[in-house]
């Protein structure tokens, strides 16, 4: 009696669930009723959860775009490189950096911070772009992204950085180089050591790794377009055994979320990097811990300086972490403009990543990198261990390829070595013997352009 009794609650509940369905109240379907019911059914502490992840995605955007961490400290304070910028005619020093010259190395001006009459005659070519008073005068309008100056009246007296000096770029809309933001973006155009290298003061540098200003300058000028050297105040190799730059790509800070290990060489998490770069490379007020820096063999430098263990005070630093990560987090990969890939092709070239080429193995769909330990040795990949052999992990990471073609300035790899995708397939293919043709060679490309 009582396994028939169960038999038919069970077949009343089976019922149930079908007559939903056919009445349109499934879970599933994601109808206007559906949302409606959703919204009403959420509790108390659901509203709470959504005004929360609200709140930090709005401060977490405010931390990427206008935060400094105290880096005015040292970027105004120590280098002095808002005197280089301002220029001798602004009471700085030297001949100052116009608009034009700032465009030039790669700085972006954001369009919603001008004013309309600015934006007008932007427009018409009536802004003298070559003076540097111009570019003073844009810095203190907050309008050149991830740059902060710190004014006394009209004169500047120290300037802090922001992620977005290199994790943004704009789109232009106004000129190139000036636009709206594109948080996540990796602004390849930025040339980070030609920025340095105008400061006036350069020596905490050359003290710091044991040489002399010209060697700075030397190191600096070596990186180019889009690079950045995190290492070098941590082991000092500022150059490759093949006497290339140590320095790799910067590289966007969007579609993260889902991806275990951050960086080219897995060096931690999101967070992890978001604090080793505020305290570390932006050199902001705050506070740093990881142990394995603490190996003289490895990381000379950062244990003479110390940069294993930073308790800087006050700490600027720790409580933003939370809300810069879940910023990062929620920036979607951008998709791909309309006609920037052939369509036909690049579902060709799916069934080619899937299958014959194996990318799918490593880059799994959607994440396009491994969930887990996203990490593989440098003989793995076919390709030297110079810079697996500077990160703790000794292995480079699986980069996530979504958005993939909007970071195709610089080349492909941690160090661009391979200047197109065609270039990355080729080297995989002999690496791995896959025996591609030339066709599935050409359809990979345009998938790998359309994810």
């Amino acid at each position: 009696m009582k396994r028939r009794t169960a038999w038919g609650l069970m077949a009343s509940v089976v019922f149930g669930l079908v007559s939903a369905v056919e009445l349109g109240w499934s879970h599933d379907r994601p109808d206007d009723r559906h949302d409606h019911q959703t919204q009403q059914r959420l509790t108390p502490f659901d509203r709470e959860v959504n005004k929360h992840g609200e709140r930090l995605i709005a401060e977490g955007r405010r931390i990427f775009r206008f935060d400094t961490f105290g880096s005015e400290a040292f970027w105004g304070g120590t280098l002095r490189l808002h005197e280089a910028i301002a220029g001798s005619r602004n009471g700085g020093v030297g001949p100052g950096v116009s608009p034009k010259s700032a465009l030039s190395v790669g700085l972006k001006v954001d369009a919603d911070a001008l004013p309309d009459p600015l934006k007008h005659e932007l427009r018409r070519g009536r802004v003298n772009l070559d003076d540097p008073a111009v570019t003073v005068a844009l810095i203190r309008l907050n309008a050149v992204v991830g740059v902060k100056g710190i004014f006394d009246g009209n004169r500047i007296k120290s300037i802090g950085i922001q992620c977005s000096l290199c994790h943004s770029q704009v789109d232009d809309s106004l000129a190139p180089g000036i636009g709206r933001r594109l948080d996540g973006w990796a602004n390849r155009d930025l040339d980070v050591g030609a920025i340095i290298s105008l400061a006036p003061n350069l020596r905490p540098f050359a003290d710091l790794l044991g040489v002399d200003v010209g060697t700075v300058r030397k190191v600096l000028t070596s990186w180019g377009p889009g690079k950045f050297d995190a290492l070098l105040d941590k082991d000092g190799k500022a150059f490759r055994p093949d006497g290339k730059s140590g320095a790799t790509l910067i590289p966007p800070a969007f579609g993260l979320a889902g991806v275990n290990l951050h960086t080219w060489t897995g060096f931690g998490s999101v967070p992890y990097w978001n604090a080793f770069v505020a305290v570390t490379e932006m050199q902001g007020s705050g506070t740093f811990f990881d142990p394995r820096l603490n190996d003289r063999d490895r990381y000379p430098i950062a244990v003479r300086s110390g940069e294993d263990d930073v308790r800087r005070t006050p700490d600027l630093v720790t409580s933003k972490l939370a809300a810069l990560h879940l910023y990062q987090l929620a920036i979607p990969a951008p998709e791909p403009p309309e006609g920037s890939f052939d369509k036909r092709a690049a579902s060709r070239g799916k069934r080619v990543f899937e299958g014959r080429a194996r990318c799918a193995n490593c880059h799994v769909p959607p994440l396009f990198t491994e969930p887990g330990h996203n990490l593989h040795t440098p003989a793995e990949m076919g390709i030297d261990s110079f810079q697996a052999d500077r990160s703790p992990t000794l292995a480079y990471r699986t980069a996530p390829l979504a958005g993939l073609w909007s970071h195709q300035k610089g080349g492909f790899y941690h160090d661009g070595r391979f200047a197109t995708l065609r270039d990355v397939i080729e080297h995989y293919d002999r690496h791995f013997r896959l025996g591609l043709n030339e066709q599935e060679k050409g359809e990979l490309v345009e998938y790998l352009k359309s994810i």
